[in-house]
């Protein structure tokens, strides 16, 4: 659409009409302004932070020792896998209940870890940790 004067109907000027284009830059400017907010791209999380210190052992702490042969050690006594429930569940009904370290060997197969924790779990223990040896030089 071009705007003309009164005299010369037919000649055109040459300007263009900003106000559209004004209107559409500040309709865009308020939808940023209210997504850009919405829109991040990080989350908000807090990290755990890690100590290298050393676990002491409370006296009523479990402690669940799998040899390399998978074989079940109750705070040093071997204990056979039918007794592990049992310890396992009068262990969960004391009050305040202690908490499960387990210690594995690295030869150990994997599924005789994760049978003491199921069986720790269908007890009802809440508290399980896994014991571990700090590497060489630190690392």
């Amino acid at each position: 659409m071009a705007i003309g004067t009164q005299e010369d109907s037919d000649a055109m000027l040459g300007e263009i009409n900003m106000i559209p284009f004004i209107d559409v830059m500040l309709v865009l400017l308020i939808i940023f302004i209210i997504t850009v907010p919405v829109i991040k791209h990080a989350v908000n999380i807090d990290l755990p932070s890690a100590s290298n210190e050393k676990v002491l052992d409370k006296p009523e702490n479990i402690r669940l020792a799998i040899d390399a042969d998978g074989a079940y050690f109750w705070n040093e006594q071997r204990v056979e896998d039918a007794d592990l429930a049992n310890r396992l569940g009068l262990a969960a009904a004391q009050t305040p209940q202690p908490e499960l370290h387990i210690r594995g060997d690295k030869a150990v197969r994997y599924e005789r870890v994760a049978l003491a924790m199921a069986a720790a779990q269908r007890a009802g223990v809440r508290k399980i940790g896994f014991i571990t040896e700090p590497a060489a030089g630190g690392q």
